[in-house]
């Protein structure tokens, strides 16, 4: 598609001015394919270092690499159009300091063609969201459950179900976006402080086991799918089942090739005869 032709992304600032609008949709990608199937649906791609887990089989997203990142970013640049592509910063790759959170951010948007980066904490990342926003870069920002702090956290349980702790979770909703950043995951936190979160920032808070309270949604889009049966989270709403589906039709392709039925006649090549050539 030519240049001209091409379709103008939904940009950083135009999801920031929808606070208190129109809902913001999101979903996961991690690769061209299911990009594209997405795409006209979806205001903001979120690229997450959930990858290492859905498709790696990890057990954390600390395993996940920038290289992973980037190449991951990459393949859902290329096979969308519309949506914003935001890509997660993985561990390791921000927290030593600002410098070197910019040198990674920027490796990220030059080679993979995304339009922003998110990196998760509060208040102890403020400084560090300020200096990629001063120097050009869209940051999302991300409060609440912090995978990549599992380790500190204890677990994957839900936050804020005590006062001292939701009003820190407030706190550092206020400091990123009081940084500079143009919306602020908020995962796996009560109702209320969903709620009381939303309230405080200026920005879309987009929400994932968060309630309806925020600006907006996510969800990893193979949870979303059906395409784990082994577990599904709470907070999870299934819109198919297509592990089903895929085991179905594998069953059905194993029982056609133990039986000789594929391939058939017309998934062949048939022998033609070879052409006469004349001397010359």
């Amino acid at each position: 598609m030519s240049a001209a032709g091409r379709k103008k992304r939904i940009t950083a600032p135009q999801l920031q001015a929808r606070k208190g609008g129109e809902p913001i949709v999101s979903l996961t990608a991690y690769s061209a394919p299911m990009a594209s199937f997405l795409d006209p649906h979806v205001d903001v791609f979120i690229v997450g270092d959930s990858v290492g887990m859905v498709l790696y089989g990890m057990e954390s997203t600390l395993g996940v690499t920038l290289d992973m990142m980037i190449a991951h970013g990459a393949a859902v640049v290329r096979g969308t159009e519309r949506a914003c592509v935001t890509v997660d910063m993985p561990f390791g790759s921000y927290q030593e300091s600002p410098s070197q959170a910019f040198r990674n951010a920027a490796r990220i948007l030059s080679e993979s063609g995304c339009d922003a980066v998110k990196l998760e904490g509060g208040a102890e990342m403020a400084e560090t969201i300020a200096f990629l926003v001063q120097r050009g870069i869209p940051v999302m920002g991300h409060v609440g459950l912090t995978p990549q702090s599992v380790n500190r956290l204890g677990g994957y349980r839900a936050r804020g179900r005590n006062r001292d702790e939701a009003v820190r979770i407030v706190s550092d909703a206020r400091a990123v976006a009081d940084a500079g950043a143009f919306s602020i995951v908020v995962e796996g936190v009560v109702e209320s402080l969903a709620r009381d979160a939303t309230t405080a920032v200026p920005v879309p808070t987009i929400g994932i086991g968060a309630s309806s309270e925020c600006d907006g949604q996510v969800l990893v889009a193979e949870d979303m799918l059906g395409l784990f049966s082994d577990f599904t989270p709470s907070f999870v709403k299934r819109y198919a089942s297509l592990g089903d589906a895929v085991g179905k039709a594998a069953e059905a392709y194993a029982a056609d090739v133990r039986s000789r039925r594929f391939p058939g006649k017309d998934h062949v090549f048939a022998d033609r005869p070879a052409r006469n050539r004349k001397d010359s």
